[in-house]
């Protein structure tokens, strides 16, 4: 495992009829959450989603920023940019 700790834009549709990694816009990751945006619901099945979907752990990933936007800052430890966007097949890798 590495030290790093990185930063990632993430735009969230909440109320999904399931939970998925829907693609990059561009630098922005999309993702879809069941989850209603309601009491830190949906960031918290945002962060969970990301983490299973990086193998690391659930306290890895932290909403750092929107946390009442569906435009969001995510913070990871655990990974590197590069092994973050080939796990979630960001189209640059």
């Amino acid at each position: 495992m590495t030290d790093a700790v990185i930063r990632l834009k993430v735009k969230v549709v909440p109320g999904a009829s399931t939970s998925v990694i829907a693609g990059w816009l561009e630098e922005t990751l999309k993702v879809r959450v069941a989850a209603p945006p309601e009491k830190g619901k949906a960031n918290k099945a945002v962060e969970s989603l990301i983490a299973a979907s990086l193998e690391l752990p659930r306290s890895s990933v932290t909403v750092i920023s929107g946390r009442n936007s569906p435009n969001k800052t995510i913070e990871i430890e655990g990974i590197t940019i590069t092994q973050a966007q080939a796990k979630l097949e960001y189209p640059g890798t």
